[in-house]
Parts: structure tokens; sequence; C-alpha cells
């Protein structure tokens, strides 16, 4: 049975001391309000890893992850952090593709394939996002886009690598925006995700993996975007800057 999972994304927000407070509300909050199998997992800046990870300990369902992983083992890169650095601190995820490293540092699936490679070879659990922007919608190609985007960045994996996976459907248009995709819409795509996934390996594959909806997820549209019977949480950005709007996310799932 697959995971369901809220994950939040910090993005470059929060001083270290403002992402320890957050971070001690989020899970006291969650020790005392989750009461189903729900996961919380915290994407946070570099600098906050360790302290994160340590005031998780304990909390099995509560989980910590980095924003980005570099694809190679070590190197000269400067400002960039490596895989077994992440892992090294004690983190278990790292979200890998997210349209704003797409857009921004023009990271490409060939790029993320290797990415992502190097995350399962340290062990940790890449929260791989793939999704369209308003123009390729708009020129109805989103499904070919999302296609490729599994293609070319993540189906290069065998079953069991695969099978370590959480996607993150990210509909380009509607983060930052206000604008969310339709339940339906959201729907559509997740549908479309796993059927993709149960062609290329099977259909236990497919069911297994949790596909997350990352596009201006809130309090208020979660219970019906959570209700699709292919959405298993979200990824969250702006609300989970916000303790309480968070863990009503996750509370959802009870």
């Amino acid at each position: 049975m697959r995971k369901k999972i809220v994950a939040g994304n910090w993005k470059m927000n929060l001083d270290y001391n403002e992402g320890l407070a957050l971070f001690s509300e989020i899970i006291n909050m969650f020790k005392d309000e989750a009461t189903g199998q729900q996961h919380a997992v915290v994407c946070s800046p570099f600098i906050h890893l360790h302290s994160l990870v340590q005031l998780a300990k304990g909390y099995h369902n509560v989980g910590v992850g980095a924003q980005n992983a570099h694809q190679a083992e070590a190197g000269a890169y400067t400002g960039e952090i490596s895989a077994k650095m992440v892992k090294s601190v004690g983190a278990g995820y790292v979200i890998l593709g997210h349209s704003e490293r797409r857009q921004y540092f023009g990271e490409s699936n060939e790029l993320l394939a290797k990415k992502t490679d190097t995350a399962l070879a340290h062990d940790l659990t890449p929260i791989f996002c793939i999704g369209e922007t308003l123009q390729e919608r708009e020129a109805n190609q989103h499904f070919d886009i999302i296609k490729s985007q599994l293609v070319e960045g993540i189906f290069h994996l065998d079953a069991t690598q695969f099978g370590k996976l959480v996607i993150a459907y990210e509909p380009v248009w509607a983060i930052g925006t206000g604008v969310t995709a339709s339940s339906d819409q959201a729907q559509e795509i997740h549908a479309f995700i796993r059927k993709e996934i149960a062609a290329k390996y099977n259909q236990q594959v497919a069911n297994d993996t949790s596909i997350l909806y990352g596009g201006s997820c809130n309090p208020k549209n979660a219970p019906e975007l959570f209700a699709q019977p292919d959405i298993d949480g979200g990824l969250i950005g702006g609300a989970s800057l916000k303790s309480r709007d968070f863990i009503d996310i996750v509370k959802v799932f009870n």
C-alpha cells in the first residue's frame, strides 16, 4: 500500500533560528494531532538539515529532506552539495527536478536522471518533480511533456530502484500564482502518470508509487484534491511555512 505523504518545500526561506522554531512547532503539532498513518516530510535549506534531523528523532512518520543535490559524488563544484553530504546529516529525502530548478538553473531530464542515480546510490528517497507550463498545457502538449520527463528522467531505473521514488506532479502554471488545478485536472494527470508507470513496469509498481500534487495546495483545497484516487498527498510550498496550515493539510489523512 502506497504511503500518504505531505512534503513541505521551504524553498529559500527562513534563517537558521526561524527554521528550527517552525519545525519544532510542526513536529509538536504532528505528535498531538496526526492520528493516521500519514507521513510528513520537511525539505529545508541546507543550513537547517542537521538540526531538523535531530529534532525529528523518535518521530517515525516525520522525515527531513534537502531541496537539491549534485549529480557528482564529489569534486570542484563550488557552492554545491552532494547526495553523500545530505545523507551524512541523516536526511532521508531530496527534491529533484523542481520546476524552479528546471526553469532557473536549466536542469534537463538527462541531468536529473544522473541526479536520481546518485541520490539512490546514497539511499535517499528522491521526490521527483514533473509538470507542464501554461504554454505547454494551452498547446495541448502536457501529456507529451510529462511522458518525456518520466521516460528521460526516471524510466531508466529498474523496478526495484523505481520503487524507492516519490513523484510530485507540478502544474507549473499553478505554482505561486494562487491558481490551482481543479481536482479533476489533477486527477487526470495523476492517473496518466500511474498508467505510464504500469506500462513501463507493471501494475503493482504503479499501485505502490506515491504521487503527490504540487500546485498551490492549501488547507482549503487539500481535502478535495486528496480525495482523488490517484493523489497520495502534496508537495507544499507557501503553506509549509505556516505550521498551522501545514498540519491542517497533513490532517486531511487522519
